[in-house]
């Protein structure tokens, strides 16, 4: 079976519930992921929307999540540091955390991005998402995407 990301409060494809955007209480879904790829040290998640103008505008940025890991709970706390290891990097806004959906008008798509790496990176809290994907590079095993939409 592929590496699959999926959630209970929405279908890929389909509409985010406005509960987890700016127009709800802005707390993140829970996330459930099936079991990656041989070799797995660590998950990355990357939330951004990709509509948002030439530069995908970050939601989100989590990594160092542990192996063992297959679920993220609803409402996921805003930390930089995590007790398990896993750690916040910095939103568009220059944030840590979960950002939800917001658009300025329309509706965009929001990309929920998981990846599998044969790592755990040597980044600080807040590291971007540009520094991520630098620092994951030639170390990503497997990903897996969610998308959904949301429009005020």
């Amino acid at each position: 079976m592929a590496f699959q990301l999926t959630s209970d409060a929405f279908v890929h494809g389909q509409s985010i519930p406005a509960k987890y955007t700016c127009a709800g209480k802005n707390v993140s879904p829970a996330l459930t992921w099936n079991e990656p790829p041989a070799g797995t040290q660590s998950f990355a998640l990357i939330l951004d929307d990709p509509d948002a103008g030439s530069v995908p505008f970050v939601h989100w940025v989590l990594f160092n999540i542990p192996a063992k890991t297959r679920h993220l709970p609803e409402a996921f706390p805003m930390d930089e540091t995590f007790p398990d290891g896993s750690v916040s990097g910095r939103t568009s806004t220059y944030a840590t955390g979960y950002m939800g959906p917001c658009p300025p008008s329309g509706v965009h798509r929001y990309s929920f991005r998981l990846y599998a790496l044969d790592v755990t990176l040597n980044l600080q809290a807040r590291t971007s998402k540009t520094d991520l994907l630098k620092a994951m590079d030639g170390h990503i095993l497997a990903q897996s995407e969610l998308v959904g939409g949301f429009g005020k």
